[in-house]
């Protein structure tokens, strides 16, 4: 592929709803401007973008993928990318390598939830926005309801950029408005020509509208629109991509992917209208600098990683300033390892196509990068470190472990490749409760994560229940002793102790040595310590580690042949265990606090929901976007699987961050039930 210089880059991102036709956009895309010889469907699994298996089978984009055409002598880079919640990490760092949004949405006068939680992303981060309808030739579309739909969520900065030609199954071409032509596509071929009639006359009031939509992106041009009503065709053409660039103006267009209708304006418009990478604002650095886009030492960073079965790991990478090229050393900001450029590629789906060099504002894919990952900051010297993307925590997690133990390991190697991949995904292994935990954004990337595991590597995964760490301690001071002895021929042994337990709430252990007069001997006492400790880890009423308990040891006696360490220990927690007996032990258990960030029609249900899971709100607000922020304490164990449960009650609308933040004492019905399942376990064995 040739080379292109920053003011012939246009990087536009697909995003919207799963279902939309983002795919089916990109597709006709790349047919239209010859890369593909057919266009390709995710239907029949022949999709050029959709290429992942797991993709054809579910029928759904899961990871950005990138195509790379060229139009009018301008290289567009389009990135298509997934609608689902579950792996929106994926369109969120897209978001941050393109200039332009384009959303897609199905022709419906009710605009869908993902739409408006990217749309949200989008004006926070100041990215320029369109909208493709698509579908228009669907039966019952109204195009008028659906752009006043449009209007109505997203505001009034909205225009129709183009208008349909009939619609449902009469849908036969689109009206240009910004050019005043029919365009018309037919077999792969587009057909341009004049408007009359009813049409122009249509075109011409639509045009007179665009004028005072856009007219706000110049001063002086603003002020001679209010003397004179309109604009040279030249004058137009310069407000309209200034109006986008500034995020003044959305433009709206309409079409048919499948049948490739109204997608050669989209890319005509891409390439004389949207904003190029030099007209975007400048990326920040972690230690508060702006780089803009433009010449300079080399620097990027790395938005998107791949494994490829025969390329080995690949780098998408959004060059920021300068320029790469083969051969070049770059390192990576995050640990200073420096690597050599193999080949720099563009790429449609997953073929590759080789360039000599990647200019400032160009999105290119780099191969066997040794040290970088998704995230990373690469420049000439590596002293560049961009603003990290701002991905979401994983909140959904399992408990997993290998049907067979011997592939433990394995299990673990081949998911932690995939966290290197995707920082929305993380395993971790906690050491209280004994499980590997295999955390996602939901329970669709969870099955990924194992279906992929089960094809790839043939292991196959068990999923258990997460187990909470619930906690045990005591209400009353009590006191017991502990006294072991074994004899069995020859040495015994013998340990006698006597312990008082008191509480101590907040104060964690602390462990008092009161005895006196060498009814212990020194050497034994931290024996008797050691005792408690490993008492309390065991548990009392149903195997969770006792907290808050002040131990004293204040008599015993000894053997001067038999005792020994071991003896002490072994009475300890014998003495422990008695006086538990009598000191009242209850559960504990582990609190979260949420934030939850809803619809504001959701609020009722979900505060009635909080009250199921015997949460307390502690209270409201609202964000900028007018969402309802609920702030909540609840139970960790109604909560260890809510982001399941948020997206049932708010249609996949809701988001939340939770943080599991100190201990009360858990209800008797619940002690009692954690009660019955520990004995009922001790029964199994």
């Amino acid at each position: 592929m040739a080379d292109y210089t920053s003011d012939k880059v246009r990087n536009i991102v697909l995003v919207g709803q799963d279902g939309a036709g983002k795919t089916s956009l990109a597709e006709a895309m790349l047919h239209l401007c010859g890369k593909t010889q057919r266009l390709g469907t995710t239907v029949d699994g022949k999709s050029n973008m959709d290429y992942d298996p797991e993709e054809i089978k579910r029928q759904i984009t899961i990871s950005t993928s990138l195509g790379t055409i060229v139009h009018k002598g301008v290289k567009i880079n389009v990135l298509d990318t997934p609608g689902s919640p579950d792996f929106i990490g994926d369109t969120i760092a897209a978001l941050k390598a393109c200039e332009t949004a384009v959303f897609v949405v199905d022709s419906n006068p009710s605009v869908q939830i993902m739409t408006k939680k990217i749309w949200q992303m989008a004006e926070v981060a100041g990215i320029p926005r369109v909208i493709y309808i698509n579908r228009i030739d669907k039966e019952n579309s109204d195009y008028n309801e659906i752009l006043q739909g449009l209007i109505d969520q997203f505001g009034t900065r909205l225009g129709a950029a183009v208008e349909p030609i009939g619609t449902e199954k009469d849908f036969s071409g689109i009206v240009d408005l910004l050019r005043t032509k029919k365009r018309v596509t037919a077999g792969g071929k587009e057909t341009i020509s004049e408007l009359d009639g009813d049409l122009l006359a249509e075109a011409e009031n639509a045009r007179a509208d665009l004028n005072e939509l856009v007219a706000e992106a110049d001063d002086d041009l603003m002020m001679k629109f209010f003397d004179e009503g309109e604009f040279t065709d030249e004058e137009f053409a310069f407000l309209l991509k200034s109006s986008i660039a500034q995020n003044l103006f959305v433009p709206v267009y309409v079409g048919s992917a499948t049948q490739e209708q109204g997608v050669m304006n989209l890319l005509d418009d891409i390439v004389e209208f949207f904003p190029t990478p030099l007209d975007r604002k400048p990326y920040a650095t972690v230690d508060g600098d702006e780089i803009a886009v433009g010449e300079g030492d080399a620097c990027g960073f790395v938005f998107k990683t791949l494994s490829d079965p025969y390329v080995g790991r690949l780098s998408f990478v959004k060059v920021v300033r300068g320029s790469l090229k083969a051969a070049d050393e770059i390192a990576t900001a995050r640990t200073g390892k420096k690597d050599r450029i193999s080949h720099i590629y563009s790429m449609v789906g997953q073929q590759t196509e080789a360039a000599e060099k990647a200019f400032a504002g160009d999105i290119v894919v780099i191969p066997k990068l040794s040290d970088a990952k998704t995230n990373d900051s690469l420049s000439l010297g590596g002293a560049v470190d961009f603003e990290p993307i701002a991905f979401p925590k994983p909140l959904y997690p399992i408990a997993i472990e290998a049907a067979d133990k011997k592939d433990e390991d394995k299990m673990s190697d081949f998911i932690a490749k995939q966290c290197e991949i995707d920082p929305c995904i993380s395993l971790s292994r906690n050491d209280e409760t004994h499980q590997t935990l295999l955390t996602t954004l939901g329970d669709g990337a969870t099955d990924l994560i194992l279906s992929r595991l089960k094809e790839r590597s043939k292991i196959n995964v068990n999923v258990l229940p997460v187990r909470v760490p619930y906690r045990e301690s005591i209400r009353r001071v009590a006191q017991a002793q502990g006294r072991h002895k074994k004899q069995t021929g020859g040495a015994g042994q013998f340990g006698d102790c006597w312990l008082r337990l008191e509480p101590n709430p907040g104060g964690g252990y602390e462990f008092i040595d009161e005895v006196v007069g060498g009814r212990i001997p020194r050497g034994f006492i931290p024996a008797v310590d050691k005792g408690v400790v490993a008492a309390m880890e065991e548990g009392f009423l149903a195997g969770y580690p006792c907290v808050d308990i002040k131990c004293a040891v204040y008599d015993g006696s000894y053997h001067p042949v038999d005792s020994n360490e071991m003896a002490f220990k072994l009475a300890a927690r014998l003495g422990f265990r008695a006086a538990c007996e009598k000191a009242d032990v209850y559960i504990l258990e582990p609190m979260a606090n949420l934030e939850v960030t809803i619809e504001d029609s959701y609020a009722g249900a979900i505060m009635g929901d909080f009250s199921t899971r015997r949460g307390r709100v502690a209270g409201m607000d609202h964000d900028s976007f007018g969402n309802t922020v609920i702030k909540a304490r609840v139970p960790y164990a109604e909560v260890v699987s809510y982001a399941k449960d948020l997206r049932s009650i708010t249609r996949g609308s809701g988001s939340y961050t939770i943080e599991v933040e100190g201990y009360e004492e858990a209800p008797r019905d619940v002690a009692q039930k954690l009660v019955a399942e520990f004995q009922a376990s001790k029964s199994d064995k």
